[in-house]
């Protein structure tokens, strides 16, 4: 053997490295050792259609690795569907991502997908450490030259770099940061997992004026420069600055509990008198945000919404009667109650909203004289849509101007109304305080920023009667038994909100315990009470 080359077994495979390069080896497949006539006719065959073959499959991927091993970007972009857009991304792992000593390990391929595992060895400045991940490719075929060639996509080189973005190694333009809940304690998202994305964001927004030294890192740096970036492997810590958040430890860590008991749900924390945040949490955790920035539907919990205008217009009183029945028709469109359920004659409003009836808020649009009357509603009072300010990226609902049979979908928190779980905290929120007072996550202080407002509050009359409704609904209605261990002054409000015809709907439940208010979702959860309302249970025990 010559010298520098050394033969090992890495997961049964031979592979050789030489200079310090790993290169996985393979038996070629096929008969080996064709003469000329034989190239000759394969060079005039007809151009190849249909999937790979396994043949083809594991040639390609095994070219594309040894190249991509050796360093050699060039000829590894040659084997894929996109040239262009991969050689940049694959020079820049050896360039300026620092990544060298790389060992590619393929699995067992399923049809033209292949895994495999990446180890490598990041250097720089006199450091080193090992990185290590897991990705997959697909192999298709060329539509013009019938070869067979990698699918190219980023996520070809690590699975969480995303197209426009880039891989570098060097000193963090932005220092890391040591977060700490409103009491001092540190945050991190190995104890805290979803707030992952959320320090990354602070790191980016203030990791400069906080007080910190960058660090050595491999960083994905996304092409968006609004979104965070993200920390593959840290060289050198540098020194971190602190950054104060409104979030509280203990609420996080039944946020937490609470969200992993579903395959996916969202919830937040909010505190009513001031708006600080004091719990974010997903799962599955992603870069992105579903509490913070997701959009749908909320079902019955916009009710508090609705409820709030017909209140404000004196169509309704909590104390007065409203009519519940089985149905109801508005302008060619059919509603009804949950397994059609109907409330015998002189029920309350409070009755209706307790036991989450459709009708009788359906029954009330014309009486507001103003399709639009909703969307002002949610805009003007509890700050919907507005440009809001927490510190990190979120989405801040939406409940659009419509007419007709879609304004009466708004009104059960069905069609176009869009919310995640942080809108619908700072809806009940403002519902007990009557005060919208938008949500932050870091203190205004820290940068001052100007924080969205509404143009009114809601009248003492007004809040005094949501609240009141919110407690019945807690007490004995829909929410009563998700919010049986829940201590304090206490309300709440369900919802199952039906999206894109799937079969089970999406569980919704928002409450308030004290100076906590919390809402969450849980897809396909079901009703209300049933999957969501344990989870803002479990957040609101925790208190904040």
């Amino acid at each position: 053997m010559r010298s520098g080359v050394r033969v090992a077994v890495v997961g049964g495979v031979f592979v050789l490295v030489a200079g310090g390069i790993g290169y996985g080896a393979y038996s070629m497949l096929g008969d080996g050792d064709g003469g000329d006539d034989e190239k000759a006719r394969s060079a005039s065959a007809r151009v190849r259609t249909g999937p790979p073959s396994a043949q083809e499959t594991a040639e390609t991927s095994k070219g594309f690795f040894d190249a991509w091993a050796s360093g050699d970007a060039a000829a590894a972009a040659l084997l894929t569907d996109n040239e262009a857009s991969a050689e940049p991304v694959l020079a820049s792992f050896g360039g300026a991502a620092r990544i060298g000593e790389v060992t590619i390990t393929p699995g067992p391929a399923v049809g033209t997908k292949v895994p495999y595992t990446v180890k490598a060895t990041v250097s720089h400045g006199g450091k080193s450490k090992p990185l290590s991940y897991a990705s997959e490719l697909t192999v298709v075929r060329g539509p013009n030259s019938g070869k067979a060639l990698v699918d190219w996509a980023p996520t070809v080189v690590h699975p969480r770099l995303t197209e426009g973005a880039t891989l570098r190694t060097g000193e963090s333009a932005t220092p890391a940061i040591e977060a700490v809940d409103r009491n001092g304690t540190v945050l991190t998202k190995e104890k805290y997992p979803s707030l992952g994305p959320v320090l990354e964001t602070l790191r980016q927004k203030y990791g400069k004026s906080s007080g910190g030294s960058g660090g050595i890192e491999t960083r994905i740096e996304p092409a968006d420069e609004s979104q965070p970036g993200t920390t593959l492997l840290t060289l050198s810590p540098g020194t971190p600055g602190k950054v104060q958040t409104t979030l509280d430890a203990g609420a996080q860590a039944a946020a937490e509990r609470a969200v992993k008991k579903y395959a996916q749900a969202s919830v937040v924390a909010v505190r009513p008198s001031t708006g600080a945040i004091r719990a974010v949490a997903n799962n599955p955790v992603t870069e992105f945000n579903v509490a913070l920035q997701g959009k749908q539907a909320p079902g019955s919990t916009l009710k508090i919404v609705t409820a709030a205008l017909l209140l404000d217009k004196g169509l309704v009183t909590a104390n007065g009667a409203a009519e519940c029945p089985k149905d109801a028709m508005y302008q060619g469109r059919s509603f009804h109650n949950l397994d059609n359920f109907g409330l015998p004659d002189g029920s309350t409003f409070t009755q209706s909203f307790a036991r989450s009836c459709n009708t009788a808020f359906i029954k009330l649009i014309d009486d507001t004289k103003d399709d639009a009357a909703l969307a002002k509603e949610a805009r003007d009072v509890f700050g919907i849509g507005l440009d809001w300010k927490s510190g990190v990226v979120t989405t801040d609902g939406s409940v659009p101007e419509e007419t007709g049979g879609e304004a009466a979908a708004q009104y059960i928190g069905q069609g176009t109304v869009q919310m995640n779980a942080l809108n619908m905290a700072s809806v009940t929120a403002t519902a007990i305080t009557g005060t919208f007072r938008q949500p932050v996550i870091v203190p205004q202080t820290l940068d001052d920023r100007r924080l969205a407002s509404a143009a009114r509050s809601l009248s003492p009359s007004v809040t005094q009667q949501l609240k009141t409704m919110m407690r019945a609904t807690a007490a004995w209605g829909t929410g009563a038994k998700a919010m049986a261990p829940v201590g304090g002054d206490k309300g709440a409000k369900t919802g199952s909100a039906e999206v894109d015809g799937q079969e089970t709907s999406n569980s919704w439940f928002t409450g308030f315990s004290d100076d906590l208010a919390a809402a969450a979702v849980v897809q396909t959860g079901g009703h209300g009470g049933d999957a969501a309302g344990p989870v803002v249970a479990e957040v609101l025990r925790a208190g904040g």
